[in-house]
C-alpha cells in the first residue's frame, strides 16, 4: 500500500518519501481564505462571557481551576495585557488555531496517501465546518484543545508510516500541553490504547517511547491533580452541570454532524467507513475504532458535542482519501456541489447579521441573534448599572463594600471593567470564580448582582433592591432582568459563610 510501512520491526523511515507531494499552494489558499473568514467572525459584537472569565482567571494564577487547566487563562491574560480592551486581539490565538487545524488536516490526508485532491478536499471540509469557524470566534479551551488533538492524530498517523519513536515522545509532550487545557485528553489515549489492542498495530504498545511519554504526562498533570484533591475535586462536579446542558445521547451524533457542515458530515461518515472497511487504510483502522469509542463515551457520558472535535479532522481526511479514489463521474456529481454548498453555508454562518436587532421585537431579539451573539452583548451596561448602585452608597460605606454576583460571568465582566468604573473588589461563589478569593470579614456592605430576595435572605439580614440590569439584547438573569441589591448584616464571618455559598 502506498505511503505505509508494512514491516512492524522497522525503526526508521525510508530514504525516498513515499507520500504524494504536499499541495502547499492549494492548501495555503484554503487556509488563507479560512483565516479571512475566521478573522471576520472574530470581529463581531464584543467579549464572549467565557473570555471575560478566562481573563479574570488569568489574574489568579494557579496550577488548577474548577473547570479547566491553567493554559487558556494564562493565554487570555497575556493577550489582554498586550492588547488591553481588545476582544479582537484576544481571539488571535483562536483564529491561528483554527487555521492550523485546516493545514494539519491536509497533512494527515497526505500521510494516509492522499494526493492533491484529497488534501484540498480535507482542508475545505474543515475550513467550512461551523465547529472550526465557531471556535475562531472566541478564545476558548475547545479552540486550543481541538488543535492539540489534531496534532496528536497526525503524530500517530505518521508513526504508522515511519515507525519513528521520536513521534511518540512528541505526542507525550503535546499531551502535556493538552492536560493544561482541559482534562479530556485521557479519553483520547484510553480509546487509542483499547483500539490498538483490538485492531493493532500492537507493536505500538511495546514501544518504550509511548510509556515514557505517559510518565512525563503524569508528572506534568500532578500539580493540577493535587489542586483538585485539595479543593474537593470540583471538576468532577462540573460533569453533572454539563450533562444538564446537553441534548442527550440520542441527539448527540445528529447534532454533531450538523455542526460539521454538509461536506464535513459527508466526509466523516465516509471516513468512518473507510477506516473500518477499506484495505487501503487498514493500518489506520485503530484510529477509526478509537474515534468511535471517543464519540460513544462522550455521548453516553453526557458531554458536549464539541468535546473530541479534534478527532474529526483525521476522519475527514480518511473520508477525503476514499472519496478521491472514487470514479471521476461520481466526484463531479456529488463532491463539487457539496463543496459549493458548504462554502456558501460557511459564508452565511459568519455574516454579522446585526440588523436582526433592528426589526425583531424586544423579547425575541436574543433568539434572533443566537446565543453566540447575545452572550457577547450588554457587559458595559452591566458594569454601568452596578457602578451606579455602588456610587449611591455614602462614602464611608463605600470603603467597606464589595461586589458579589450570582453568576461567574457577571463577576468576570465587572472585574474586567472594574478599574474604569471605580468598583470595589468583585467576588462570586459560582463555578471557578468561587475559588478566586473570599470577601474580607471586614466587609459591611455588599452590592449583590442577581439572585432573589428569598435566596439572599439566607445570608443577609437586610436585602434592598437598588437597581436592575435591563440591556435590550442580553442573557436573562445576567445582563437583562437581573436585580441589583444592597445587602448588609451577615450572620457569620465571610470566611465561614463562603464555603457554604460555593456552587457549580
Amino acid at each position: 500500500m502506498p505511503g505505509v510501512v508494512v514491516d512492524s520491526n522497522r525503526s526508521s523511515s525510508t530514504t525516498d518519501d513515499p507520500r504524494p507531494p504536499f499541495a502547499a499552494v492549494a492548501v495555503a489558499t484554503v487556509a488563507v481564505l479560512g483565516a479571512v473568514v475566521a478573522a471576520l467572525s472574530a470581529t463581531r459584537y464584543g467579549y464572549y462571557y467565557d473570555e471575560l472569565y478566562f481573563i479574570a482567571a488569568g489574574k489568579h494564577p494557579s496550577f488548577g481551576y474548577a473547570d479547566q487547566g491553567p493554559l487558556v487563562p494564562l493565554l487570555a491574560r497575556s493577550m489582554d495585557w498586550l492588547f488591553p480592551g481588545s476582544f479582537v486581539a484576544l481571539r488571535i490565538p483562536a483564529v491561528a488555531a483554527s487555521v492550523a487545524v485546516v493545514v494539519m488536516s491536509a497533512a494527515i490526508a497526505r500521510e494516509m496517501g492522499g494526493g492533491r485532491g484529497a488534501q484540498v478536499l480535507t482542508a475545505i471540509g474543515c475550513a467550512t465546518s461551523a465547529y472550526i469557524l465557531g471556535q475562531a470566534q472566541t478564545l476558548s479551551t475547545n479552540a486550543v484543545d481541538t488543535l492539540l488533538w489534531v496534532v496528536l492524530t497526525w503524530l500517530l498517523v505518521r508513526w504508522v508510516r515511519t515507525r519513528d519513536d521520536a513521534l511518540l515522545l512528541a505526542a507525550g509532550l503535546v499531551t502535556v500541553v493538552a492536560v493544561q487545557v482541559k482534562w479530556l485528553v485521557p479519553v483520547f489515549w484510553i480509546a487509542v490504547i483499547v483500539a490498538v489492542g483490538w485492531a493493532g498495530p500492537r507493536v505500538l504498545l511495546r514501544r518504550p517511547a509511548l510509556w515514557w511519554g505517559g510518565g512525563i504526562v503524569l508528572l506534568a498533570a500532578a500539580p493540577g491533580l493535587i489542586w483538585q484533591a485539595r479543593n474537593g475535586w470540583p471538576h468532577l462536579g462540573m460533569g453533572s452541570v454539563v450533562r444538564g446542558q446537553t441534548a442527550g445521547t440520542v441527539w448527540f451524533v445528529p447534532l454533531t454532524l450538523q455542526w460539521w457542515g454538509l461536506l464535513g458530515a459527508v466526509l466523516v461518515v465516509c471516513g468512518v467507513w473507510q477506516l473500518c472497511r477499506s484495505p487501503r487504510l487498514r493500518p489506520y483502522r485503530f484510529l477509526g475504532v478509537a474515534f468511535l469509542l471517543v464519540v460513544a463515551s462522550i455521548a453516553i457520558g453526557g458531554g458536549r458535542s464539541a468535546y473530541g472535535a479534534g478527532f474529526y479532522p483525521m476522519v475527514i481526511a480518511a473520508g477525503a482519501v476514499g472519496c478521491t479514489a472514487a470514479p471521476r463521474r461520481w466526484l463531479r456529481i456529488a463532491v463539487v456541489p457539496t463543496v459549493v454548498l458548504s462554502v456558501v453555508a460557511a459564508v452565511v454562518y459568519v455574516t454579522p447579521w446585526r440588523a436582526a436587532s433592528d426589526y425583531t421585537p424586544a423579547p425575541n431579539r436574543a433568539a434572533a441573534l443566537g446565543p453566540s451573539a447575545y452572550s457577547e452583548l450588554g457587559w458595559s451596561e452591566l458594569v454601568a448599572a452596578t457602578a451606579d448602585a455602588y456610587r449611591a452608597l455614602p462614602p464611608h460605606r463605600q470603603r467597606t463594600a464589595v461586589v458579589v454576583t450570582e453568576w461567574y460571568v457577571q463577576a468576570a465582566a465587572l472585574d474586567h471593567g472594574r478599574s474604569a468604573a471605580g468598583l470595589p473588589p468583585v467576588f462570586s461563589p459560582n463555578r471557578g470564580y468561587g475559588y478566586f478569593g473570599v470577601p474580607p470579614d471586614t466587609t459591611e456592605t455588599v452590592i449583590y448582582v442577581g439572585g432573589t430576595e428569598q435566596d439572599l435572605s439566607r445570608w443577609f439580614t437586610s436585602v434592598v433592591p437598588v437597581g436592575k440590569t435591563n440591556y435590550r439584547i442580553g442573557i436573562p438573569g445576567i445582563t437583562t432582568d437581573a436585580t441589583i441589591w444592597e445587602c448588609t448584616g451577615t450572620e457569620q464571618p465571610w470566611s465561614l459563610m463562603w464555603p457554604r455559598m460555593l456552587r457549580l
